[in-house]
């Protein structure tokens, strides 16, 4: 006998004066609907199972169907998968609950339980994300916009870091350029101002003249105006390539920067994300939260939780005194073959043992008839003592 009842039996099955809902709830309890006729008492309990067994699969449906459309934004692919995995967690919970069997003992059963009820929280907890997220869409819709503008800016700042590298050296090697000129301007001002110093009487030998000391010095500072201007130009095009690289780079940063585009975070992950950053810096939302998983892990468990704190009833005694039956005869049939099989076993070592006593007889009679032979056949022959001693006793018997 099968652990569950097909649909159509128990949607037909209306002994029990039942409207069709109450039937398709037993159903979904996973009871037999043959011994649950003789227990009409538990008709009510499993009528109970059943609707949160069933309420548990439309949850399942509602929260991956969201959880699909959010992903894919598609309502066909939403409502089929929602389908499929709505469908998976009935059927997984109808088996829970069904093959759960009450024994006396509230420890044992809550010990044989725990997997399940491990199970169960593992399933809400998997149902109850996608709906959290449907629940706070509004709030989640402002922390949204919070997290693509911190993305953006990580975006951008990531994009000014490749160019401001460059850029800064650039402008290093302008300023070394730059300074140098100065640096060069100055010592070129200096022997000019030597030169005019001495030309006036205001320095070098005190004397107001242009004499030889005065053209010495004249000749040096124009010698060395002379290098700076050299110096000079061939500073100004590297200043020139310099600052085109500059604004060259500044350009392309300007068009990276531009090119740059806020992408809206409409995915799941993201919204859970934005739930949990929410929850961080919102008490309220935090418990909100975990009020509305534990909510959805009660009604998972409810189903294998009634059966756990209920008393075991007359279904369950009708259930166990069944499975034992069917235990009772499998372990004696079992014990049958084991028996046959050894009987067979020890009469085929005793017929084994048998033949073999009588092939050892048979062997001996044939040996004893001939040595009999041999002898009779030697004896027939008369030998002398030289006949034995050059083999002929032993080549007769050899022939025999």
């Amino acid at each position: 006998m099968s652990n569950h009842s097909s649909p159509s039996n128990a949607l037909k099955s209306r002994s029990f004066g039942l409207n069709y809902l109450s039937s398709f709830f037993l159903f979904c309890s996973g009871v037999y609907p043959a011994l649950l006729k003789r227990s009409p008492s538990e008709v009510q309990k499993y009528i109970g199972v059943g609707a949160t067994v069933f309420f548990t699969g439309i949850l399942a449906f509602v929260s991956s169907s969201y959880a699909i459309y959010t992903v894919f934004d598609s309502y066909i692919a939403s409502i089929l998968f929602g389908l499929i995995w709505g469908v998976m967690i009935f059927n997984l919970d109808r088996y829970l609950v069904s093959s759960m069997r009450k024994s006396d003992s509230r420890m044992k059963d809550f010990l044989a339980a725990t997997p399940r009820i491990m199970l169960a929280i593992l399933i809400a907890m998997v149902i109850s994300k996608p709906l959290e997220v449907k629940l706070f869409d509004t709030e989640i819709q402002s922390e949204l916009v919070l997290m693509e503008q911190e993305r953006y800016k990580i975006q951008e700042d990531v994009a000014k870091s490749r160019y401001e590298k460059d850029i800064n050296a650039g402008l290093n090697r302008v300023k070394s350029l730059e300074e140098k000129i100065t640096q060069e301007k100055s010592k070129v001002d200096v022997l000019l101002a030597g030169a005019i110093a001495e030309a006036d009487g205001t320095g070098g030998s005190g004397l107001r003249n242009m004499g030889p000391i005065y053209k010495m010095k004249k000749a040096e500072a124009d010698v060395a105006q002379l290098n700076f201007n050299i110096l000079q130009d061939s500073v100004q095009v590297e200043l020139a390539k310099e600052l085109a690289l500059i604004d060259d780079l500044r350009n392309e940063s300007s068009e990276t920067l531009a090119g740059l585009e806020e992408t809206a975070l409409t995915g799941l992950a993201s919204r859970m994300n934005a739930l949990g950053r929410m929850a961080d810096k919102n008490n309220t939302i935090f418990w909100a939260s975990i009020f509305i998983m534990l909510l959805f892990i009660a009604v998972e468990c409810a189903p294998i939780l009634v059966k756990l704190i209920t008393n075991r009833g007359p279904y369950d005694y009708l259930l166990a005194n069944l499975e034992s039956k069917y235990q009772n005869k499998s372990e004696k049939e079992i014990a049958l073959s084991i028996l046959n099989k050894n009987v067979e076993v020890a009469y085929a070592q005793k017929t084994k043992a048998t033949q073999n006593v009588i092939r050892i007889e048979a062997e001996n009679e044939i040996y004893k008839a001939a040595i009999t032979n041999t002898k009779t056949q030697i004896l027939s022959q008369k030998p002398v003592w030289t006949d034995l001693k050059d083999g002929l006793w032993k080549g007769a018997f050899h022939q025999a």
